[in-house]
């Protein structure tokens, strides 16, 4: 029976919303592009929730069904009312089909081809290799060393390839330990902690950032510097909480152990060519627009050189997370329509946000986002709550003193990427727990501390900023 509700529920619900009166609904003049907005969106939480179709499809089908019934080249029985008010303004097929050539799925892009390069010439082991040595060779400094590695690097590179490759280096170093020691679990916990912490650190070091740069526009625009300038320091606060807290829950037995890990930087052409193009991009990226270009302009640099010297080949482009593109430019066009459609805006106005304080409503979005992105995808989350979020934060004059939209985007935005508590969490997590090492109340225990402590960690934050004025 639960399987059957699985398939069953993400197309009845929506069909149902679809074949209901307009009256049936508790809004005011709402139109037929509204309700069919509606649907969709039931449609895509449904599907990323239950997963009865692997999340990346659930992203196409929102953009195909978008062209189809919501857009001016989509089916013509859908959109021979379009003009009269109670039919609502159609999309733009355009504008739909430039959710998947966003700037930000650039952005994407090139961090993605920064990262596979990294990997084919070695430059992540060997970093990996050189940066642990100043850490030593007591457990907890060398638990320590691998966070910040595993942080820095999923700053620039996928949670998930970081996860996996920081766990092949892991391995050697847990048969170090004794059957039963604690400190097993501190360091098998230590890895996915540091990757999920470490990705809010820049725009591109996970997707809910990206998502959220979407909504940051105009005079609420923050540059990829500005936003490892407050990311950063976040990132390095809560790597500290982290590793104080496996240190203190999963105490290692052990005083000392030797490393090993083996490998030397290439010095090929090509090699050379990789070191200096991830220099380059992001030194550009950390200097702003200060050289001209943007954030997005820079990211096609590495995709240019690399494609030109073969350094990335076309077998290897085949290896690009395609899936995370498409995940991402589907909560783009679902956001599309219900901003369009005026759909986010009468949701937001039909709620009386005004008669509760803008403390509780910061509060009470940051512990919505972090619960919901502990039971599914961190992009998901952010994909279905951020056009509200940003509809919210422009209508609700109340937050204007706390940062207004700015202020609600960036709490939510550290609020998905803290959902960490459970294997089926994130992906990272999910490796983790692959390795045997750790079970779920483990995670659980760890997980909550920290998602609980880093919204908190957040919201100082944002006062701080707020306070020297840079938000």
């Amino acid at each position: 029976m639960r399987i059957q509700a699985k398939y069953l529920l993400p197309l009845l619900i929506p069909l149902l919303v679809l074949v209901l009166p307009a009256s049936a609904f508790p809004f005011e003049s709402m139109t037929v592009m509204q309700q069919r907005a509606i649907a969709l969106f039931l449609l895509a939480a449904l599907c990323w929730v239950l997963e009865p179709i692997p999340i990346y499809a659930t992203s196409v089908v929102v953009i195909v069904l978008e062209l189809l019934f919501l857009s001016d080249k989509g089916l013509i029985w859908f959109r021979r009312d379009a003009g009269t008010p109670e039919f609502g303004g159609l999309l733009s097929y355009s504008d739909v089909m430039a959710t998947f050539a966003s700037p930000i799925i650039m952005l994407f892009l090139g961090g993605f081809f920064l990262a596979m390069a990294a990997t084919k010439y070695r430059l992540d082991i060997n970093l990996a290799r050189v940066l642990l040595k100043p850490f030593g060779a007591k457990p907890q400094w060398v638990m320590a060393g691998l966070m910040l590695i595993t942080a820095i690097f999923s700053m620039f590179m996928s949670n998930t390839a970081t996860t996996a490759m920081m766990l092949a280096i892991l391995t050697p170093i847990l048969v170090l330990f004794k059957p039963n020691d604690p400190g097993k679990i501190a360091f098998a916990l230590s890895i996915p902690v540091a990757a999920n912490i470490g990705g809010i650190g820049t725009p591109i070091g996970t997707p809910p950032n990206a998502i959220a740069l979407k909504y940051l526009t105009g005079e609420n625009m923050i540059t990829f510097g500005e936003w490892m300038a407050f990311g950063v320091p976040f990132v390095a606060i809560m790597l500290v909480l982290a590793w104080a807290l496996l240190c203190a829950l999963f105490p290692s037995t052990e005083t000392n152990m030797s490393l090993d890990i083996k490998g030397k930087f290439l010095k090929t052409p090509k090699a050379i060519t990789v070191y200096v193009t991830f220099a380059v991009t992001v030194g550009l990226w950390l200097m702003g627009s200060s050289h001209g270009m943007n954030s997005y302009t820079v990211a096609l640099i590495p995709v240019a050189v690399f494609s030109m010297t073969g350094i990335i080949n076309k077998e290897d482009l085949k290896k690009i997370s395609w899936d995370v593109l498409w995940l991402v430019s589907g909560g783009f066009a679902l956001g599309l329509a219900l901003d369009r459609t005026g759909l986010a805006k009468l949701l937001v106005n039909s709620i009386p946000f005004e008669n509760f304080a803008p403390e509780i409503v910061l509060v009470g979005a940051a512990a919505l986002c972090l619960l919901m992105a502990n039971f599914m995808s961190h992009t998901a989350t952010a994909n279905l709550l951020m056009p509200i979020m940003a509809a919210l934060g422009v209508s609700m004059t109340s937050l204007t003193p706390l940062g207004g939209e700015m202020t609600l985007i960036l709490v939510v935005t550290f609020a998905a990427s803290l959902g960490m508590s459970l294997p089926i969490s994130t992906p990272p997590n999910a490796l983790a727990h692959a390795t045997g090492h750790v079970n779920s109340n483990q995670m659980a225990k760890v997980g909550v501390i920290l998602g609980v402590g880093g919204v908190a960690l957040s919201f100082v934050m944002i006062w701080i900023l707020r306070l020297v004025n840079f938000l």
